[in-house]
């Protein structure tokens, strides 16, 4: 019987996994009432499991470019990393 490591396979070229919220605030460099605070102005989330959220890099980027300025340098870095 192959061992579990054996049966690992790559990712799709250009899928990127959900974060979650720890994973996003560090990304971002943020607290976590930072995230509470973009989620309540409209960032998308990702439901899951349970009472956990997952975010999409990819999404998130898109939210950020159209309502945080700053944060467009950060969206070009995803974006990139995701093929689009």
């Amino acid at each position: 019987m192959p061992k579990k490591s054996d049966r690992l396979t790559a990712l799709p070229a250009g899928l990127l996994p959900l974060l979650s919220q720890p994973q996003l605030e560090t990304y971002y460099g943020v607290s976590d009432w930072q995230i509470t605070k973009w989620i309540g102005q409209g960032m998308p989330v990702t439901p899951f499991a349970g009472r956990q959220r997952r975010f999409d890099l990819v999404e998130v980027a898109e939210w950020m470019a159209k309502n945080d300025p700053e944060a467009d340098e950060l969206g070009d870095r995803v974006l990139a990393v995701a093929g689009v």
